[in-house]
């Protein structure tokens, strides 16, 4: 029996699909007020001062808190839909599709939202572990509903995976959250290039 771990934004995609979402799913006050609030962040995140937890940690309040749940997870099916197949690297759905006929477990591990992403791996038959908002009531906190998945996918996957059912673990990523996760595999792509 064989695994495979894809991470999503960069890898399966060529770019990030949670600051697309955002800026789908936010506000023009939000939008006119992201200038002075992320743009010093986002400043440091290119230059590594910033983490990318620390980032989505903030563009994530500042998007969310108070929102409505309803209003924001009717974004979620058809930005899958309609918006994500064109942000898809092929190479990488040939990946997939290459894991799946041989009957090898296929899952996406991504610090990125389950509104859009478990349509998604609904409609490709993968197995997910992501990122779900915290709401109280009717209204979204602004927070994730557990930690923030995105430097933890090694750790989520020994919690939810009992990989030593698995004669051969393959991991797909781009970044140094992804780099844990890799060090796991026997088979890693790192940027789309195999790795030893």
């Amino acid at each position: 029996m064989q695994i495979a771990f894809f991470d999503f934004d960069h890898t399966v995609t060529t770019c990030d699909t949670y600051s697309r979402f955002l800026r789908r799913v936010a506000t023009p006050e939000q939008l006119a007020a992201a200038k002075w609030k992320v743009a010093p962040w986002l400043l440091g995140y290119r230059t590594g001062v910033v983490s990318a937890r620390d980032i989505r940690a903030r563009v994530t309040r500042l998007t969310f808190a108070g929102r409505d749940v309803a209003e924001i997870a009717a974004h979620g099916e058809p930005y899958a839909r309609d918006l994500l197949p064109a942000m898809l690297r092929p190479e990488m759905m040939k990946r997939i599709e290459w894991h799946q006929p041989q009957g090898h477990d296929v899952a996406l591990i991504s610090g990125s939202l389950d509104l859009y992403l478990r349509p998604w791996c609904e409609r490709h038959g993968l197995s997910l572990i992501c990122n779900r908002l915290e709401s109280s009531g009717d209204r979204l906190t602004g927070r994730y509903l557990e930690r923030d998945i995105g430097p933890h996918k090694a750790q989520e996957i020994r919690a939810r995976y009992d990989l030593s059912r698995y004669e051969r673990i393959h991991a797909y990523g781009d970044s140094r959250e992804d780099k844990p996760m890799l060090a796991r595999a026997h088979e890693r792509w790192y940027a789309g290039k195999r790795i030893r």
